[in-house]
């Protein structure tokens, strides 16, 4: 299948962009060791949001794999995995803030070192959602493609090195019209010394655009899926 956009994130890079219902994002981990800090919009009503709490719930699930959907805080689907080589994909971690990169990297400003200045999550996720009129009161907690943290048995995480090896990939099929904001810095927990900056190839693909059959592995998993996918249809129906 041959997509219909596609392009390089460059380590700790952001890009945002609407994407239609039924499309396919496909992540590619290109050399290993990458983390995509992701966070996923109602297009056409940006008050509906990835709501990471309803999705771990209403799937008894702490991460993210295939068959496991992104609900939004509407009781809607965003979004669903349809394909995943990783296996775990982090959904509690949120995204590193200026304070966390100069404490583990030291400074490194854009004046002195240009396009290898130390970004962080947070400040990309600002920059992103400054173009669709959205800001700090929109950031929320974001899922992070290709990095797996697991807790121990009092529940501290730790973050699992090498868990993404090169041309690993996860694909996303939009349930809705989103706006899909993301960047490419370095996991919060990751315990490297040295700044991390990993690219990963993003690749769109068409798709339908009606819905998903009854039979749907993503709309089987758990019956909150089927519920939510229901809800999500009648959105559609009702709005069109």
């Amino acid at each position: 299948m041959t997509p219909i956009y596609e392009t390089e994130l460059t380590g700790a890079g952001m890009w945002s962009k609407v994407v239609g219902r039924g499309k396919q994002l496909r992540f590619t981990d290109l050399e290993g060791g990458a983390n995509v800090s992701l966070q996923l919009y109602n297009a056409l009503e940006r008050s509906e949001r990835y709501n990471m709490p309803d999705t771990l719930k209403g799937q008894q699930v702490f991460y993210l794999t295939e068959g496991v959907c992104l609900h939004s805080d509407m009781g809607r689907i965003l979004a669903s995995v349809t394909q995943d080589s990783v296996g775990w994909h982090d959904t509690v971690c949120g995204v590193s803030d200026e304070t966390d990169v100069f404490q583990k990297h030291g400074e490194k400003s854009y004046q002195e070192a240009k396009n290898d200045w130390h970004r962080n999550g947070r400040d990309c996720f600002l920059i992103e959602l400054a173009k669709w009129g959205l800001g700090e009161e929109s950031l929320l907690p974001n899922v992070n493609l290709f990095s797996k943290v697991i807790p121990d048995a009092e529940g501290n995480l730790s973050y699992i090195s090498k868990a993404s090896p090169a041309g690993s990939s996860v694909t996303l099929r939009l349930e809705m019209d989103c706006l899909v904001v993301l960047n490419t810095c370095e996991h919060p927990l990751n315990p490297a010394v040295s700044y991390q900056e990993r690219p990963v190839k993003l690749e769109v693909f068409a798709g339908e655009a009606d819905g998903v059959p009854a039979d749907d592995p993503c709309r089987i998993s758990h019956p909150e899926n089927g519920r939510a996918f229901i809800n999500t249809e009648d959105y559609h129906k009702l709005r069109f």
